[in-house]
């Protein structure tokens, strides 16, 4: 694969006025969306065996009450939902990988960066990371899906709440492990939406 080096810096960190933040979440759903159809949909795989078990066991001391019961919960109704197709996914979609640049004062231009974990899998995998900063932001969300093309059906918000879950159990293993504060403390802020039901 031949990438191409992209000027400008990482969103996260950045204090943007209220429009330029619609603007990125806008332009990154287009680019999202764009790779999202750079391929033929194809079926859904059957889910392997994960390692699910392996990401509560190093999470558990950082977990509050409920929190494995809801975890687990998801996973199973994950398994349950009807089939996806799969396309071509980032992997690892978060303000950290989206780069913003202002060649001059007129033109606001956004890219993406780490496709280290690209694969095909069901789109709204590419979400879970960016609902995060949807929380309490309906314009954010919403900015987001213009340009994405399309909303969010409910079978894709109820796979989004399983996912979300998924990745943020891992995120945290991973952050625990790895002295990755910002991911540690993005599941956990994950699972607290959830467990109020305010997860977008």
């Amino acid at each position: 694969m031949i990438l191409t080096e992209l000027p400008g810096r990482p969103v996260h960190g950045q204090v943007l006025p209220t429009a330029t933040e619609c603007e990125v979440c806008r332009q990154v759903g287009h680019l999202t969306a764009r790779y999202h159809q750079a391929a033929t949909p194809s079926p859904a795989r059957p889910p392997g065996p994960g390692k699910l078990h392996r990401y509560l066991d190093a999470a558990r001391p950082l977990l509050a009450d409920g929190d494995k019961d809801l975890v687990l919960a998801l996973a199973a109704l994950r398994d349950t939902l009807p089939a996806p197709v799969w396309v071509p996914t980032l992997g690892d979609l978060q303000p950290r990988n989206i780069l913003l640049t202002t060649p001059d004062d007129s033109l606001l231009r956004v890219g993406l960066i780490d496709f280290e974990r690209s694969e095909l899998s069901p789109a709204v995998r590419d979400f879970a990371r960016l609902a995060d900063i949807w929380q309490g932001r309906p314009d954010l969300f919403e900015a987001f899906f213009t340009g994405y093309g399309r909303p969010l059906t409910n079978g894709d918000r109820q796979r989004l709440r399983c996912e979300a879950a998924l990745d943020a159990i891992s995120g945290i293993a991973y952050g625990h492990t790895h002295d990755d504060p910002e991911l540690l403390e993005r599941g956990l802020r994950t699972l607290r939406a959830l467990r109020a039901d305010t997860f977008i």
